[in-house]
């Protein structure tokens, strides 16, 4: 069945490894007879910055107040077309894809730019006026599903369980939890390439398209993290997990339930 795919990535330079799989994404899913929407960052010159030029029209002029504005630009339909354009983009997608370096343990700024400007109050949080509500399996996003490929420059070996750097999946905890998961996207184990810095021939760049080629064609067909969802019993309070659930654990994966 025919799926609509919005791809976001981020990446300067147009021969980078990050943007070979980009293409390799582009043609998996095209041969699978997806639609394919993107949303090439850099190519967007994507202002990052969230700030009070978001808000041609604003409810208050005298105090900038995030919240309050977002929501009022969402609600009125005052938001910039950047951002306006970009909802559409998501609300339309059956499936995210995100591909981006790993720059300072984090997704680059740009990326993170995207995520505060385009999660408008009512959009991305806030969802139907139910404050905390509609978050985490709950939201705008529901239904959809999530696929995030990062490339870090470490080897393996860095994040590892006892690694250096700490494991990737914890890193982007942040992003794939709270980024995707809140607004209630299906959000797919991380495609982690690791020791970029040390690609240097065809047979190694071969193998990482393959790799890469094969996790785009299960999109719609592998499992999901199973974060715990805040609305089904696991957080009574819809804050804090329950003395029953994941008894002896505590921090990030605490919210992943036992597969």
């Amino acid at each position: 069945m025919r799926k609509n795919i919005l791809l976001v990535y981020a990446h300067p330079e147009p021969t980078s490894l990050t943007r070979l799989l980009v293409a390799v994404a582009i043609d998996a899913l095209e041969k699978q007879g997806h639609a394919i929407a993107q949303s090439d960052l850099y190519g967007m010159r994507w202002k990052a910055v969230f700030d009070a030029d978001d808000f041609p029209s604003r409810a208050d002029p005298t105090r900038l107040s995030f919240i309050a504005e977002s929501a009022h630009a969402y609600a009125t339909g005052r938001q910039t077309d950047d951002v306006a354009s970009e909802q559409a983009k998501l609300l339309s997608a059956d499936a995210v894809i995100f591909v981006f370096p790993l720059w300072w343990y984090a997704p680059p700024a740009i990326v993170k730019g995207w995520i505060e400007r385009v999660y408008a109050f009512g959009f991305g949080y806030g969802y139907r006026d139910g404050g905390n509500r509609h978050r985490f399996g709950e939201g705008a996003l529901k239904g959809k599903r999530a696929l995030v490929c990062v490339l870090a420059g470490g080897p393996t070996a860095d994040y590892g369980p006892r690694g250096v750097n700490g494991p990737l999946d914890q890193l982007l905890f942040p992003l794939t939890h709270g980024a995707l998961f809140y607004p209630g996207m299906d959000v797919l184990p991380l495609h982690a390439i690791y020791g970029t810095v040390f690609v240097t021939s065809a047979a190694q760049v071969g193998a990482i398209r393959e790799s890469w080629r094969r996790r785009v064609e299960g999109l719609f067909t592998d499992n999901p993290i199973p974060f715990r969802p805040q609305n089904g019993g696991d957080y009574p309070d819809f804050h804090t997990l329950a003395e029953h659930v994941a008894p002896g654990r505590d921090g990030l994966t605490a919210h992943i339930a036992d597969e």
